[in-house]
């Protein structure tokens, strides 16, 4: 497998509360190649939390986690093997 990120696909949560980015994310997750890239976009707060105990209990890689003009960016790594 590549190290390097692959050009991510992007996930648009912007707008939308607990829980709901969240599932998002385990949908867009299991559409994934293993170690392809998602970005992710948010606006709520709570991502900031539930996005991080996300990755580390599926295994997936936070690779960035910033925030910007109160914008929530993640870029998330799919683990290599289901």
């Amino acid at each position: 497998m590549t190290t390097e990120p692959t050009s991510p696909t992007q996930l648009d949560a912007r707008g939308l509360f607990c829980p709901e980015p969240v599932m998002l994310l385990h949908n867009a997750v299991r559409d994934l190649a293993a170690g392809q890239c998602l970005e992710v976009l948010a606006t709520d707060p709570s991502t900031q939390r539930d996005i991080p105990r996300f990755c580390s209990f599926l295994g997936h890689e936070l690779l960035e986690q910033q925030e910007r003009e109160g914008e929530f960016h993640y870029l998330i790594r799919k683990r290599d093997a289901e």
